[in-house]
């Protein structure tokens, strides 16, 4: 586990789950060893700080590679923190930059590692759930592993778009965790991806009880949405 990580453990996560006291569903559900992806819907930032708080294991999430670019004092610290966290590196690019991404996720699934990806690719803009998109079954094959369907409920309510910091709203926020999902055998064509990816929107749907919206969610203006920064490079997962 990444020395920050580790501390943010001892630390921030039990002050979440005492001052929020989530509600976690399914938790025997995710493997305790070996390589798994956590795919999940993704209503607010919080969705993050919460899967890391109720899972021992280190998860990694996403990270836009700016973060690890920066200058600065500012970027100093980002990047200390994007990197003490064991964040993936995205880049925005298209093509073979935004390739590198499923290039640092594979290793670390390989390696037995957990990795968490929201396959809607930003965050609702509406609290609706919104088609998937099909890098959470390539990263599946690529790798693998299984993939455990996640659930998040009321996280939205705590942290909507664009607070900067989570509201004390005690009993609000649940993580359902469904039954491993295994893709092993299972072929690599368009149309077999896209059927995994409705496989695994299907079971986040049962875990929510979201209505679906079958079609992408909207991309957010600069600067007021997640994407790549805490989800999966969309240049590659269509």
């Amino acid at each position: 586990m990444p020395p920050l990580y580790s501390i943010g453990k001892i630390t921030v996560g039990p002050a979440l789950m005492l001052g929020w006291r989530p509600k976690v569903e399914g938790r025997e559900n995710v493997p305790t060893t070996g390589g798994v992806i956590l795919a999940g819907n993704h209503l607010s930032v919080a969705d993050e700080y919460f899967l890391g708080a109720v899972l021992p294991r280190h998860v990694a999430f996403w990270a836009k590679a700016e973060y690890f670019t920066g200058t600065g004092v500012r970027g100093l610290l980002t990047r200390g923190l994007v990197t003490g966290l064991g964040a993936i590196r995205v880049e925005r690019g298209g093509g073979r930059a935004a390739l590198s991404a499923f290039d640092g996720a594979i290793p670390l699934l390989k390696s037995g590692r957990q990795v968490a990806v929201f396959p809607e690719g930003t965050r609702s803009p509406d609290g609706r759930l919104y088609r998937g998109r099909t890098g959470v079954a390539r990263l599946a094959l690529a790798a693998g592993v299984p993939v455990v369907p996640v659930g998040f409920i009321g996280t939205a309510q705590i942290q909507p778009i664009g607070a900067l910091w989570p509201k004390l709203r005690p009993g609000t926020v649940t993580v359902r965790f469904g039954k491993p999902l295994d893709f092993a055998g299972r072929g690599d064509d368009h149309t077999a991806l896209r059927k995994m990816t409705d496989e695994v929107m299907t079971e986040i749907q049962r875990l929510t009880g979201q209505e679906y919206v079958p079609r992408y969610a909207p991309p957010r203006a600069p600067g007021g949405g997640s994407g790549p920064a805490a989800g999966e490079p969309p240049s590659v997962a269509t």
